[in-house]
């Protein structure tokens, strides 16, 4: 299966169009979150997104609600956060928000580790695994150098073992990558990621 995955979109045109030109040759499209800024332009950012027509997955972002993205999302559209779907075969799982909480404000859609951790609970496998923010230590250095990822999100892939934990939010750490386990973890950012996993 091939895929294409995406995280941070921030209502960006050109970058979202370069995304749809893309599923062209997709068989999945992935995003990691944060398609709008700060709760204001979702239905906006999802209509940049509508003219992809094969299967799509969105997680939530701390920028969007699970609920806002749920009804915004095009027609068909995966929505996960603390829960899953099987989509050819695959098995996909997706916990969305800032976690650990942000300093952004209200605005800002949060979970604490605890919480997230009893979202990352109900994961009993899965061969992607989908989260807005990054596990402790892998894509997670903001540009001052401190570490800000989640030890909870870090103990589920070590649990689970996804082929891929597919992440975004830290924008000074878009594109970082390592392993946890047999895990490729990749920090996404608004490119055009591409992944194999065979049948």
């Amino acid at each position: 299966m091939r895929i294409l995955a995406f995280s941070d979109l921030h209502m960006a045109r050109a970058r979202a169009a370069d995304l749809v030109a893309a599923s062209l040759e997709a068989d999945l499209v992935i995003g990691a979150g944060d398609y709008c800024n700060g709760r204001q332009g979702l239905d906006q950012a999802m209509a940049m997104l509508a003219g992809i027509m094969v299967p799509l997955v969105l997680v939530p972002g701390n920028a969007e609600s699970a609920d806002e993205l749920r009804a915004a999302a095009p027609d068909g559209a995966h929505v996960l956060h603390g829960s899953g779907a099987r989509i050819d075969g695959l098995r996909l799982f997706g916990v969305g928000y800032g976690v650990p909480p942000t300093p952004f404000g209200d605005w800002s859609c949060d979970l604490t580790e605890g919480a997230a951790a009893e979202l990352l609970d109900r994961c009993t496998g899965a061969d992607i695994l989908i989260t807005h923010s990054p596990p402790k230590g892998i894509g997670d250095v903001t540009g001052t150098g401190l570490s800000v990822g989640s030890t909870e999100i870090r103990d589920a892939i070590e649990r689970v073992q996804p082929r891929l934990a597919l992440c975004g939010h830290i924008h000074d750490s878009w594109g970082a990558e390592g392993m946890i386990g047999r895990s490729r973890v990749v920090n996404l950012g608004p490119t055009v990621n591409w992944f194999e996993i065979p049948a």
